[in-house]
């Protein structure tokens, strides 16, 4: 082997390197990308959507089988996806989809340290129903696509698990207190898994406000777009489940995000009230998590 082939081979991947790499394979199902790009159409509705997911009866079956859950408190049994988006609408069917497609990227179990790929799932579908509460509790009407900004806003931690797994291992391993998961992956990688989820998101064609989350949610005062409200939502459903034990990679690493917590007008009881609220919506949307 010469030279260059070896300092080749021993350079990390850059930003650009995997990018390249998740677009040249099927990280996210294809259905689910069909989905989010029907759903954030605004010449579709939901006839379009009902026949993407009917291309896909697994998806179909786990839908339905969600929404028959104590969740949604149903008097008669919905067997079909025409009568889900009938009665929860399109975007929590929309929602529900998405939460069962990306579940596949956890189909298979890994621990490194702290990390495990199944409490960072818990974290994800988590912090989609703290942001859906805090939108909720500030009375904002896009509800439903804070919880979607909230599921996919750590989607950067598992593509890089997946596509830089030695560099991302070198990260958690070298995790402590005193610093952020951000500083440990700028020092390993060269990047973090908020600018790779942002140039994911935007290959992928995802709404504004799932960019706009997925690149903010640990630093919403540096956001200058329309989207505030959404990524302030999920900064702050990030900042509780943490501070609850539910965080991304198993330690503690979140920062106290006052302007987040200013901007929605929110103060320590706000946040007691909320930290009790999402223990019963955690409990009580618990099919969600097995979807």
């Amino acid at each position: 082997m010469t030279e260059v082939q070896t300092q080749t081979r021993q350079r990390p991947p850059t930003l650009q390197d995997v990018i390249q790499r998740i677009d040249g394979v099927s990280t996210l199902p294809q259905i689910a990308l069909r989905v989010m790009e029907v759903a954030n159409d605004p010449d579709t509705g939901a006839a379009d959507l009902k026949e993407v997911m009917e291309s896909d009866a697994a998806l179909g079956a786990r839908v339905l089988r969600c929404v028959n859950s104590s969740a949604y408190a149903v008097r008669t049994e919905i067997t079909n996806l025409q009568q889900a988006i009938a009665y929860l609408g399109l975007k929590q069917v929309r929602n529900l989809a998405m939460t069962a497609s990306v579940s596949e990227l956890f189909t298979t179990s890994g621990t490194i340290g702290p990390y495990q790929r199944s409490q960072l799932w818990r974290h994800l579908v988590s912090v989609g129903i703290g942001a859906r509460l805090i939108a909720m509790r500030r009375r904002f009407t896009n509800f439903e696509d804070m919880f979607l900004a909230g599921l996919l806003h750590d989607l950067g931690i598992i593509l890089e698990d997946q596509h830089v797994h030695e560099p991302f291992c070198e990260v958690i391993r070298s995790l402590h207190a005193d610093r952020t998961l951000a500083e440990a992956e700028q020092q390993h990688l060269g990047f973090d898994h908020t600018t790779l989820a942002e140039a994911v998101a935007e290959m992928w064609g995802f709404p504004e406000a799932v960019k706009a989350a997925v690149r903010y949610h640990h630093a919403s005062v540096g956001y200058r777009g329309s989207q505030i409200d959404v990524v302030r939502c999920v900064e702050v459903a990030n900042l509780i489940c943490t501070l609850k034990g539910i965080s991304s990679v198993g330690l503690k690493l979140v920062k106290l995000c006052r302007p987040a917590l200013e901007g929605l007008s929110l103060g320590r009881e706000d946040i007691a009230i909320l930290a009790e609220d999402l223990d019963r919506e955690i409990t009580a949307n618990a099919s969600l998590f097995q979807i």
